[in-house]
């Protein structure tokens, strides 16, 4: 049950989450300030800001009732991550920095032209507006529930709070209250994991038994790449769309060029993926210590029919103690408003510089700008979310599809215009086209229910690696023909 010290925790923190971004909002003199933070955040912060926005509210809630229902396989994502962080600390930090960019989409018009930069905002920004909307509508559902509340109310109340503080701090607000807002998240996660191995006899009884019930098997070496829970999805063509993530994303290279230099940026960068390790692993402990809880320790029975996406709720409402109801469900919101703050920062700052590309030097006219974009994006969100609820479908699949949609490409973008320096921009465009193609052929296009002419075959981390492969190998080949027709004289003739 939810009761008035539950309310006010939860309030409590609301009102610290809106003071942040008050209280940051000072040194916002211009655009630089408001979107880079000055490029002087502290790198130990901005590490902490890149894992709260990755995480999610679907890692509070999901990760443990992945676990209920199967084991803890999924943790070879890390294997993904920690190859990664190699590839983009190698690769794409320095290039961002040294090229004197203040978004990653303006590399484009520096290699490209103008219109391939304003193509690739625009795929990000649809790719990012879409996955808001259901990173917003998930989490307002749990909290729905919880607190007896209508669905489109927990939506706008937690994204109007998003929205307040970082209109008002920029990616100041945003950092610093992911800062505070992981230090929630977490702490919530290992309350509740301390609280249910109290309860069946301490951490080495609880251990003993998720391991009997097969909770704890994380490794899976096959090469199966129907499967995600594989060595070969989970490491290898998981690293691709970490890659893509952790390379392309505005949200992450906005926080790289917020630090003083290449060397903070990879200091934050390793960081976040330390944390993310340390965060994998806390809450799929905490969908073991659920199931032991439930299922082998009997603590407590279920309602009949309760489905596993919806233990860890129920056990928030009736298994903890008050107080802490409202902090674990002040935790869930920290993580659905850290990943909409974070959205929308990212979203009006590729909105102001790569897509319309307004003079950042007309002080502070753009900064009035980026404000409104700001707002602009958090209320499409709200709408994102809103439409998310009126679908039938499997969200998660409809997300998947659009991750591997767009990153995909955009991370082929950004190899070719690294390595590849032949090709013309209306080449980049064309293969972009085919790579987006390429899903839908493995993929089919499940939010119209187009069936995938090559469905099963592959599992969803292969995605964007299909999709960036795609685009690189058809963007190489038509470079390599134009330039045999050109010596052979082929436009002379014609």
């Amino acid at each position: 049950m939810f009761t008035a010290l539950d309310w006010i925790v939860l309030f409590a923190y609301l009102l610290f989450s809106l003071f942040i971004g008050l209280w940051v909002s000072r040194g916002n003199k211009d655009l630089k300030e408001y979107m880079l933070g000055g490029g002087s955040m502290p790198w130990v912060a901005v590490g902490i800001s890149l894992i709260a926005t990755s995480v999610s509210a679907t890692t509070f809630l999901g990760a443990p009732a992945d676990v209920y229902g199967d084991n803890m396989t999924f943790l070879m994502f890390q294997i993904g991550a920690f190859l990664s962080i190699f590839v983009v600390g190698f690769v794409f930090i320095p290039r961002f920095r040294s090229a004197g960019i203040n978004s990653a989409y303006e590399l484009f018009e520096l290699r490209y032209n103008k219109s391939v930069r304003r193509l690739a905002a625009v795929f990000y920004c649809l790719h990012l507006l879409l996955r808001t909307g259901i990173l917003l509508y998930a989490p307002s559902l749990v909290l729905a529930q919880i607190l007896h509340v209508d669905l489109r109310y927990a939506i706008i109340v937690s994204a109007a709070v998003a929205i307040f503080y970082t209109w008002f701090g920029g990616i100041k607000a945003v950092i610093w209250t992911d800062v505070m807002q992981f230090i929630v998240f977490f702490g919530g996660g290992a309350l509740v994991l301390f609280l249910i191995a109290h309860s069946v006899g301490g951490l080495g009884e609880m251990a003993r038994l998720a391991g009997e019930a097969g909770k704890t098997k994380w490794w899976d070496a096959s090469l199966d790449i129907s499967n995600a829970r594989t060595l070969v999805s989970a490491g290898f063509a998981y690293a691709i769309l970490e890659i893509a993530i952790r390379g392309c994303d505005q949200q992450f290279v906005q926080r790289y060029l917020s630090c003083k230099d290449v060397k903070a940026a990879n200091r934050s960068s390793v960081l976040s993926m330390v944390l993310g390790v340390v965060v994998s692993i806390l809450f799929y402990w905490v969908g073991a210590a659920l199931y032991v809880y439930y299922q082998s320790a009997k603590v407590a029975a279920l309602p009949q029919g309760l489905g596993q996406n919806d233990v860890f709720p129920y056990f928030i409402v009736n298994g903890l103690p008050i107080g802490v109801t409202g902090l674990i469900v002040a935790a869930i919101c920290a993580a659905a408003m850290s990943s909409l703050s974070g959205a929308i920062n990212s979203l009006s700052n590729t909105t102001e510089r790569d897509i319309l590309c307004w003079d950042e030097k007309k002080g502070m006219g753009g900064l009035k700008r980026a404000k409104l974009w700001t707002a602009f994006w958090g209320i499409l969100g709200v709408f994102g979310a809103l439409f998310a609820a009126t679908q039938q479908g499997s969200l998660l699949k409809n997300a998947l599809f659009f991750t591997g949609l767009f990153t995909g490409p955009l991370l082929g973008m950004f190899l070719l215009a690294f390595f590849v320096k032949e090709v013309r921009p209306w080449v980049v465009v064309v293969a972009v086209l085919c790579g987006m193609g390429s899903l839908v052929l493995v993929q089919g296009i499940p939010v119209f229910g187009v069936p995938a002419l090559l469905g099963g075959v592959f599992s969803w981390p292969w995605m964007p690696f299909i999709s960036m492969t795609t685009t690189m190998a058809v963007a190489v080949f038509i470079t390599f023909v134009t330039s045999m027709l050109n010596r052979a004289g082929f436009y002379h003739h014609n």
